[in-house]
């Protein structure tokens, strides 16, 4: 199920955006849920969390690239579609790191390309995973689905969306199964799936489901620069 926002402070022009967003998803079978805001504010303040944002660029207000501004502070792995009667605003987009940039008028063949792009992407994200073993059974367990994994000794606790799943690996191994994965040891008891990561400062990172991660001291920067990393792999 994809999860789209639509911002624009136009209500007409925000519910004919979503209308076409609809149809053509619906048309690709592609499952969605879209919700519409008119203010970047509003955006802001919503409780949901979204896999694609459309955000129209010239707003009253907080315009679309500050409210773009934001959402990156917020949110690493969101697909930022920006729309604009102007070019003006492309080079600006780059920082950031926009997935799509759409001129008006929108033709449906465009919005379309950029749409079946956007569920591609999202789903190489979902279908990525690793096997785990424990009482000689093996478990497949997806990526997305993980939030971080706490080592103790040599006992791995699997925090994620279905609760903790524990068992006996060797950090070394699944240091080199999880590289390029988006994931990343920020203490010697934490890897932590980056997609989630919500807020961070030297001491430690805030994950969207609240939960607190420490960062060690020495690993900070080399977070910092993999965060990044991160980022621009999203587009």
């Amino acid at each position: 199920m994809l999860w789209i926002a639509v911002c624009d402070d136009e209500v007409m022009e925000c519910s004919r955006m979503a209308a076409r967003i609809r149809g053509i998803l619906d048309e690709m079978n592609a499952p969605c849920t879209i919700r519409q805001f008119y203010s970047g504010r509003e955006l802001l303040q919503s409780p949901e969390t979204f896999d694609i944002i459309f955000l129209d660029i010239i707003m009253g207000g907080m315009d679309g690239m500050r409210t773009a501004q934001l959402v990156r502070e917020r949110a690493y792995d969101k697909l930022l579609v920006f729309i604009s009667a102007s070019r003006d605003y492309v080079f600006d987009a780059y920082d950031v790191e926009a997935f799509q940039y759409l001129v008006k008028p929108i033709e449906d063949k465009k919005l379309k390309k950029v749409l079946q792009k956007a569920v591609r992407k999202m789903e190489e994200r979902s279908q990525a995973f690793i096997l785990v073993s424990r009482d000689r059974q093996k478990r497949k367990l997806f990526l997305d689905d993980i939030y971080y994994f706490e080592i103790r000794g040599r006992m791995i606790d699997i925090h994620g969306t279905g609760g903790v799943f524990s068992y006996y690996e060797q950090i070394g191994i699944l240091e080199r199964e999880l590289q390029g994965k988006g994931f990343f040891r920020c203490h010697k008891s934490y890897l932590v799936n980056l997609k989630y990561v919500d807020v961070y400062n030297r001491q430690e990172l805030v994950l969207d489901n609240g939960e607190r991660i420490a960062i060690a001291k020495r690993r900070y920067e080399a977070f910092c620069e993999e965060i990044l990393k991160y980022m621009r792999g999203m587009v």
